[in-house]
């Protein structure tokens, strides 16, 4: 379970991070036609607006029987899923529509969903509001079996450019097919490096099956996690906003489309992955990230769930490896260099002589992910933490590593123990290779 110094709470929420969002940003996410003129302008895939209806005298203008395929109604400034109606199809034989999640609903049912939208009835601000009729998400073949009557979305959270916590949500029953936590959905915690499912959370308590069920919680792996996490990035930044949620639907031809913006996202998201987002953030606080791939790279290298690795690790044989032996480094695209190291358990990290790393070209600034302070004889210092990629017995091992000062050491590389997670130490082999 997550440390309590670790936890984000509503108060430090609000203090330290809500507050980075400026309200121009805050005011175009909160209108979802804002957000999908902004998506349109940055070119991030998004589900297609279908109608908007503005005024109560073009609500008798609208041709419903013109939508037979899957539609979703929803207020332009609606909160947390309220006021979003979702139709399946339509029926061939009448004019009526069938819900997600059953029922039906005839052309009168929809004419009055739409005046309650613009008489502002699930507005935030209870103002006059403006209905749109969105195209409806085909659910990803990979959902099927797991959602109840209706599309389960991917949330993640970016904050400086790096997403930092995603999570799955499910809907059920009682959540009336939607993905909303509040109303009763399930949210699933995701390993940011594989996009693999950890832990879960029912109305804010932890658990391990999925309602009703004896499948576990974990080993469900996202469709097309790569691109999800690249899209948050690129959508915080077209956003302009510090501190944000970006959910996402996948669609089964599409692939992930934005589905909304939310500037002040919900906690609940730490207890589905049982790790606090206040060190998450703080650890990202203040980092150099010029572009979405260098984010993606530091949230996999930073974020990865030991959870995870025995998931991958479950059917493979650990191998046995010495006190020293040689590794490969990539260096580049292609080169590999070998290299000695010492295979340390008493060290928690990976580090490298910062000499051979300047030599071996690891210096560059794509490949720097922070700098870390250090307390010396000389004051506090700082020293680059590199994205480090070396092979191990033939494992490619994808890591951080920290620069120091190893010079006097017979040794230049120190593997840690928190990349041996796949292999068993000989103590007693301490032969030099």
């Amino acid at each position: 379970m997550a440390k309590l110094r670790d936890l984000l709470g509503i108060n430090s929420r609000a203090a330290d991070y809500l507050r980075l969002n400026k309200k121009s940003a805050r005011r175009k996410a909160d209108d979802k036609l804002s957000t999908k003129r902004m998506l349109r302008r940055g070119q991030i895939p998004h589900p297609k607006v279908l109608q908007k209806i503005k005024k109560r005298e073009e609500i008798g203008l609208v041709d419903w029987s013109k939508f037979e395929s899957g539609f979703v109604i929803k207020p332009a400034q609606g909160l947390g899923g309220s006021g979003v109606m979702v139709v399946r199809r339509k029926f061939k034989d009448k004019n009526k529509w069938v819900l997600v999640g059953g029922g039906e609903v005839g052309a009168e049912d929809l004419r009055l969903h739409v005046s309650d939208i613009i008489e502002g009835r699930f507005s935030r601000n209870g103002l006059p509001d403006v209905a749109m009729v969105e195209e409806r998400v085909r659910i990803h073949p990979k959902f099927r079996k797991l959602a109840v009557g209706g599309t389960p979305d991917v949330r993640v959270i970016v904050y400086n450019r790096v997403p930092v916590m995603a999570m799955l949500r499910l809907p059920t029953e009682e959540s009336g097919g939607k993905a909303n936590l509040h109303q009763g959905a399930l949210g699933l915690g995701i390993d940011m490096a594989t996009g693999i499912t950890t832990h879960g959370v029912y109305k804010d308590r932890p658990i391990r099956f999925l309602p009703d069920t004896d499948r576990k919680v974990n080993g469900i792996a996202i469709p097309h996690w790569n691109e999800i996490l690249h899209l948050a990035v690129q959508t915080q930044i077209v956003s302009k906003l510090s501190y944000l949620s970006v959910d996402f639907l996948i669609d089964l031809e599409k692939g992930p489309l934005v589905l909304e913006l939310n500037d002040q996202p919900g906690l609940s998201i730490q207890i589905a992955n049982r790790i606090g987002l206040k060190r998450r953030l703080e650890q990202v606080e203040g980092l150099e990230v010029e572009s979405a791939e260098k984010g993606v790279r530091i949230a996999k290298t930073l974020f990865a769930s030991q959870f995870a690795s025995r998931v991958r690790l479950a059917t493979v044989e650990k191998k046995l490896v010495g006190v020293f032996e040689t590794i490969k480094i990539r260096v580049g695209k292609k080169k590999r260099v070998n290299v000695p190291a010492k295979i340390d358990t008493g060290a928690l990290s990976t580090s490298i002589d910062g000499k051979l790393a300047s030599e071996l070209g690891l210096l560059t600034k794509e490949n720097i992910l922070l700098q870390k302070k250090f307390k010396s004889s000389l004051g506090e210092q700082e020293r680059p933490v590199i994205r480090f990629i070396f092979w191990l017995k033939g494992k490619k091992i994808v890591t951080r590593a920290s620069i120091t000062h190893r010079k006097e050491l017979r040794k230049m590389v120190i593997i840690g123990r928190r990349d041996l997670k796949e292999f068993l130490v000989d103590a007693a082999n301490v032969r030099e290779k």
